[in-house]
């Protein structure tokens, strides 16, 4: 069985493993999240040379290394257009290219970060077993993967499954990335609780006003306690990722529905609720061919993702 180095860049970390073509992993670890382009690039070589040490593999053994980037990739090229969370310096750089020269000119591919936790999950998470997934990250933000006939899908330049940016409310909240009323302000951990607190701000009665700050899991679990204000949050978040998910589906017809990130640890709170969703606004053709499954992988899918990507699924 071949041998692979996935490595998983982060704002504050990056994790790397040693992982078999069927997705095991061997050995894992981290190291923090220098600044500065050149510090990062050491650091991943680096950590790919010690996943293979700790694996017990001569690095010579490793059949190529995988890397996701939180960036915006030219994937011809192998070149970093831009990476905002790790610095101005990752404009237009070599990656590809400046990694090989560190690690013997091994084979290197390159990932969007979110594309290859995707990736992951569709192979041996959430998504094994189907051929077309839809895989989404509810976290900070909303990040999302397409998995189409087993291979990612990129769009023309990289861009396809930002489902964080859909537009869901023309007259919503400001978004990061400067829009009005993206998926993203409504339906991430931080899009939750900006509607708990309007909600609380315009007097309503809750048991949630006993926390000074809010989280996505005590919001959940008021609700399941039958907060009434926190069930209104609920019931309209999960109502506006249904409709998105919907919409989605009508396109791309998945076969499955991957949820992730840190909001869907609320299990079935969330899951049995978006179901219904979902199967109220898809298309009933869609829906039936539709199943939902909660994400399987945690921190471990965007190290197997990109590890995989050198398999040939990416």
């Amino acid at each position: 069985m071949r041998k692979w180095v996935g490595i998983d860049v982060g704002g504050t970390t990056i994790k790397g493993a040693a992982v078999l073509e069927d997705g095991t992993i061997v050995a894992k670890g981290e190291r923090e999240t220098e600044r500065g382009a050149a510090l990062v690039l050491d650091t991943i070589a680096g950590l790919a040379r010690e996943m293979a040490e700790s694996a017990g593999w001569d690095f010579a053994e490793v059949s190529g290394i995988g890397i996701g980037l939180p960036a915006f990739i030219d994937f011809e090229t192998g070149v970093v257009e831009a990476a905002v969370n790790l610095g101005e310096d990752w404009s237009n750089l070599p990656v590809v290219k400046e990694l090989q020269e560190r690690l013997e000119g091994k084979p290197i591919m390159i990932e969007n970060d979110a594309n290859a936790a995707a990736l992951g999950e569709a192979w041996v998470g959430g998504g094994k077993g189907y051929k077309d997934v839809l895989c989404i990250t509810l976290g900070t933000g909303v990040g999302g993967g397409i998995v189409i006939d087993h291979k990612l899908v990129h769009g023309s330049n990289g861009m396809a499954g930002e489902i964080g940016h859909i537009t869901i409310d023309p007259q919503g909240r400001l978004c990061n990335c400067g829009r009005i009323g993206c998926l993203e302000t409504i339906a991430s951990a931080t899009g939750i609780v900006a509607e708990a607190n309007q909600r609380l701000e315009a007097g309503g009665e809750s048991s949630l006003r006993s926390h000074q700050k809010l989280n996505t899991r005590l919001i959940f679990e008021h609700a399941k306690n039958g907060d009434q204000v926190a069930r209104d949050v609920i019931e309209y978040t999960l109502d506006r990722l249904g409709f998105a998910l919907a919409n989605i589906g009508a396109t791309i017809n998945p076969q499955v529905i991957v949820i992730g990130g840190g909001v869907s640890h609320a299990g079935d709170e969330l899951l049995i609720p978006l179901r219904s969703a979902y199967a109220r606004y898809a298309l009933p053709r869609v829906n039936a061919g539709t199943t939902m499954h909660l994400a399987e992988l945690g921190n471990d899918a965007g190290v197997i993702g990109a590890a995989l990507l050198q398999v040939g699924l990416g």
